[in-house]
């Protein structure tokens, strides 16, 4: 008990720290920067006035944003991501003071500028430093938290291996407890199954369990409500880890529905403000691109005229978001006719269906250009799954359990299977099967700046000219 206490003593003398150096760091990096502007560290009032108040700010706004709490085994981009919205939110609080107070013009617009990014950077940097000195700790024995896993099932066994696998994170399991017999005494991924789940609040003070994690499969809900109660009356901290990983998952998170906690499964990415940012990226840039394009556009569209008989465009059915059908563009790249009518076979290579300016515009991607009238339209994306022939989508959901999940985001002109070399045929399911994979990784990390990722790999893939037929 003493231990535990010991740690919860060093966690917060951590946390106070990080509250005073954090304002800390902001005032000393406007400093900084004033002194290496204008050479020398005599700051005018004004200057000091609004360094103290971007301190205050710091110290009254930061904890609002919760980023002092553990960010034990929680990856470094989550933690960016709320720095950077607590900074941004000081920041434009003090940009709106300067401005109501009408005193914004007595400042230099570039010292401005270089203590936002300045101060922000001093910030990421001190945790970066923090973050490395308690990984070192932690993987030599210090700074340590321990477990106790209920349930030594499969889904247990995968906790404690996840956990073995990252020492930086401090979690040291110290044994299983599950009322299986069989499994009773064994040695399971190096911990022993200690006994029952009777037997865990007998052992949490004599072995100085700081953290119970719960993983019984979800027929066993009793064992978990008794379990849950027992606890309760203990100082400890109670984790419980849900019984869906073999489930296929899709932007999964955790929320409240009517004073209902809930697990979403399965989820689109792209409501509210992300589907606002996804909408006013695409229209943006499909409208810079078409402009800056349209010379390109008209000289495609006299070769494929000139070239062949038939249509300058190819329009194809395809599976938009939610499965609706929508009417993808295309310059024409194969001969008029080339398909018959409700048949729809993939291109191969040395494809002879394919005219000599359809294979150069398949080969560099040109004949997908259209395709950003239908982001202007609102049927696609820049960046998303690409849209499949309802055909296609209508035998591969049949093969592929997880196939229908790319629809719940709208379709793309590129995407990330296609920039990792999953584009063009897919007559076979595993190379299907390789392409749902890719898509599926990109819906559950989608941002902004893995669309621009994305965008700059397609420029580069457009000179190659890989996996186009």
């Amino acid at each position: 008990m003493r231990s535990r206490s010991l740690l919860k003593e060093n966690s917060g003398i951590l946390e106070l720290l990080q509250r005073f150096l954090d304002p800390l760091l902001v005032f000393a990096s406007g400093v900084v920067i004033y002194a290496l502007q204008f050479g020398n560290l005599d700051l005018p009032p004004q200057y000091r006035f609004v360094l103290a108040g971007g301190f205050l700010l710091c110290l009254s706004v930061f904890p609002f944003f919760d980023i002092y709490r553990p960010y034990r085994g929680a990856s470094l981009w989550a933690e960016m991501q709320t720095l950077a919205s607590a900074w941004i939110a000081v920041f434009m609080g003090l940009v709106v003071a300067l401005f109501a107070t009408k005193t914004s013009t007595v400042f230099s617009r570039l010292w401005i500028g270089q203590w936002a990014l300045s101060g922000f950077l001093a910030l990421l940097l001190f945790r970066l430093a923090l973050r490395g000195g308690l990984r070192l700790l932690r993987s030599r024995g210090y700074n340590l938290r321990f477990i106790a896993i209920a349930g030594a099932g499969e889904l247990g066994r995968e906790v404690a291996r996840r956990l073995a696998a990252s020492p930086w994170t401090g979690l040291k399991v110290v044994g299983f407890y599950d009322d299986d017999p069989q499994l009773q005494r064994q040695q399971l991924e190096g911990v022993a199954v200690r006994g029952g789940l009777r037997r865990i609040p007998e052992e949490v003070a004599e072995l100085g369990i700081d953290q119970v994690w719960i993983a019984l499969p979800l027929h066993q809900d009793k064992q978990v409500r008794s379990l849950v109660a027992t606890l309760s009356r203990l100082a400890v901290q109670v984790t419980f880890v849900p019984d869906i990983y073999g489930v296929q998952l899709l932007n999964h998170s955790i929320g409240e529905v009517a004073g209902f906690p809930v697990i979403h499964l399965m989820d689109s990415p792209l409501s509210g403000v992300n589907g606002l940012l996804k909408a006013v990226e695409d229209r943006l840039l499909a409208a810079l691109i078409l402009v800056a394009s349209s010379p390109l556009l008209l000289a495609i569209a006299i070769a494929v005229k000139l070239t062949s008989p038939g249509p300058v465009l190819f329009k194809q059915l395809r599976g938009g978001l939610h499965g609706e059908r929508i009417e993808v563009w295309k310059f024409r790249s194969m001969r008029h006719g080339a398909e018959p009518r409700g048949t729809v076979v993939q291109a191969v290579p040395g494809d002879r269906r394919v005219t000599a300016v359809g294979a150069f515009l398949r080969r560099t991607s040109l004949d997908e250009l259209p395709q950003f009238f239908n982001v202007l339209r609102g049927d696609m994306s820049i960046v998303g799954p690409r849209p499949h022939a309802i055909e296609h989508d209508q035998f591969y959901q049949r093969q592929i359990a997880a196939y229908m999940l790319r629809h719940h985001v709208k379709p793309g002109i590129t995407g990330w299977a296609q920039v990792n070399g999953w584009r063009g045929e897919t007559g076979e399911i595993a190379k299907m099967e390789m392409r749902i994979k890719h898509d599926l990784y990109y819906i559950n990390n989608w941002s902004l700046w893995f669309d621009l990722r994305i965008i700059f790999m397609t420029v580069f893939m457009m000179v190659t000219g890989k996996n186009a037929h």
